[in-house]
Order: C-alpha cells, then sequence, then structure tokens
C-alpha cells in the first residue's frame, strides 16, 4: 500500500476553485476527545483537511516527531508574526455557498471545545496564480517527490505514516504597492516573467525565485505548496500553505527570505508580508476517517 493512501487526500490533489480556512482555539477547562471523535468520524480529509497544534496534540499526551511551534526566525530582517493555534481546519470545494453551509455545521460541531477565531475565503484564481498575476508553486514536487517531501514516512509507525506536518501564514498584499511598479520591476521581484512564467538569469539576489530555490539549499529544502489567494472587499493576499515530512525546509527557505542567512531580504517584502504564522500536525486516515490513535483517541 503506498504512502499516499495513508494521507489526507488533499494534501496531494491539485487546489480546488473554493476553500474556507477555520482557525480555532480551544477553550478554557474544555474537553477537546469528545469533540475531535466526532470530528474525525466526520472529515474525510479530502473535501475537510484537519490539522492539530502543537498545544493541542501536548493537551492530548500525544507525541509527533518534529511538532513544534512556529517561534519565527533568529535574525530575521522583518516581521514574522507568530500566532499558534489548536486547530485549523481546511474547507475545500467548488461553490462558496455549500462551503459556508459546512463551515457552520463544523463550527457547532466544535463548539463544545473550540472557539472559531478566524475564517478565510480563498479561491483558484486564474489557474493556479498569485493576486499579482504570477504562478504560484511552479517548482512543486510531483508524484513519489511530492509524497517524500509532504508525509511522515512508514518508519513513523501507524498513526503517523502517511500524516503531514503544515505551515501556514495569511500574506496581506499591499497592492498599490505592487501596481506601482513597472512590469520590469514585477517581474525583477518575483524572478520570472509574468507572461511566460520563466525564469530570469538576470534577476538580482533579492528576486523571491533565486531566495527559495529549493535545490540550492543543503540539503535541498523541498516542501509541497497548496497556497491560495484570498479577499475582502478591495484587500487580498494569499494563504500561504507548506506540507512536509518536517519544517526544516520551510524554516531554511523562510531563514533566507527574512535576511537571516545572508542580509539579503526577499524582495516579496517590498509589497506583502505575513501577518499569522502557525504549524499544525495533519493526521493521516485509517479507513477514510481521520486517524487520531497518535494522541490517544
Amino acid at each position: 500500500m503506498s504512502l499516499a493512501s495513508f494521507a489526507q487526500p488533499g494534501i496531494l490533489q491539485s487546489i480546488p476553485p473554493h476553500a474556507r480556512y477555520l482557525t480555532c482555539q480551544l477553550r478554557v477547562g474544555a474537553d477537546p476527545a469528545v469533540v475531535l471523535r466526532r470530528l474525525a468520524s466526520q472529515a474525510d480529509g479530502a473535501s475537510t483537511v484537519v490539522g492539530l497544534g502543537p498545544s493541542l496534540v501536548s493537551e492530548l499526551h500525544g507525541n509527533v516527531p518534529g511538532l513544534r511551534s512556529f517561534r519565527g526566525i533568529d535574525g530575521a530582517r522583518i516581521k514574522l508574526p507568530a500566532t499558534p493555534a489548536d486547530l485549523w481546519l481546511w474547507l475545500r470545494g467548488t461553490d462558496r455557498g455549500e462551503l459556508l453551509i459546512r463551515s457552520r455545521h463544523l463550527e457547532t460541531l466544535i463548539a463544545p471545545a473550540f472557539d472559531v477565531q478566524q475564517i478565510t475565503d480563498a479561491f483558484n484564481h486564474n489557474g493556479g496564480r498569485d493576486l499579482t498575476g504570477y504562478e504560484d508553486g511552479t517548482e512543486n514536487p510531483q508524484g513519489a517527490e511530492a509524497e517524500q517531501a509532504a508525509l511522515l514516512p512508514e518508519s513513523a509507525g501507524p498513526g503517523l505514516a502517511g500524516s503531514s506536518l503544515v505551515a501556514v501564514q495569511h500574506w496581506h498584499h499591499h497592492m498599490s504597492r505592487f501596481e506601482a511598479m513597472s512590469r520590469h520591476q514585477q517581474d525583477h521581484t518575483i524572478g520570472r516573467a509574468r507572461d511566460t512564467n520563466e525564469e530570469l538569469e538576470q534577476a538580482p539576489d533579492s528576486a523571491h525565485v533565486k531566495r527559495t530555490a529549493q535545490e540550492s539549499f543543503e540539503p535541498e529544502a523541498f516542501v509541497l505548496r497548496r497556497s491560495m489567494p484570498w479577499a475582502e472587499g478591495n484587500t487580498g493576499g494569499l494563504v500561504f500553505t507548506a506540507f512536509g515530512s518536517n519544517f526544516d525546509a520551510f524554516e531554511a527557505q523562510l531563514r533566507r527570505m527574512a535576511g537571516a542567512e545572508d542580509g539579503v531580504t526577499d524582495a516579496l517584502f517590498s509589497f506583502t508580508e505575513p501577518v499569522t504564522g502557525a504549524y499544525f500536525w495533519c493526521p493521516p486516515l485509517l479507513e477514510g476517517l481521520i486517524d487520531l490513535r497518535a494522541v490517544g483517541l
């Protein structure tokens, strides 16, 4: 049986037309066990991807290799907010109304133990492009390489094999800053030509593509990105999600982006910034439903 058969399918599948993210906190004094069992019996990992935060795993006396809290990056030259949460739900679908109805059902289901602190609606823009118009996730690993990058291996054992660790950041784009740039400046900020998606050899060292080239790290820093744009009113940005078998690759990329490695900050920060930052563990599946054996449920 392949490793992917244990994973929540939504992690490896392409991004959907629409999505809704729920970020939740465990209520003080509440017992999450009954609620999580009920959630696990209904979530399929495809239309609803479930992630548990480090504090919740600790509350349940679980032990997930590599899971830790996001605390920013030492030496970063820009702000990297840490906003820990206990439960993360990524609702995936084709219809915004259906997602609204489903999210209300889930909010009621988890209400005895969790408060929903943030709801973000997202969407697939122009075939997988960021709101800036540039293709997102161009160098994502594919097939077996994606599984290796995103999922804990079989050696992790039952209840852990096929699970994934995910880094989630909500980025807020200051669109007027980006729109004020010339096309040349925009292309050199990203490091690709927007029309062709071809990498620019003469892009500056601060170009995002050069800052995050996954094969340029030692060891190589491959993650599986499943980011989606969000919008509210006339503001918008990107819900960045990076799935991995550990957080080392994500942190290596973020360290270089933030200038902690060589003093050069990613040109993305000239028009966008993260406003949240949290880590979660996405459990594997057992007989088509969320497997919580690793946290004793």
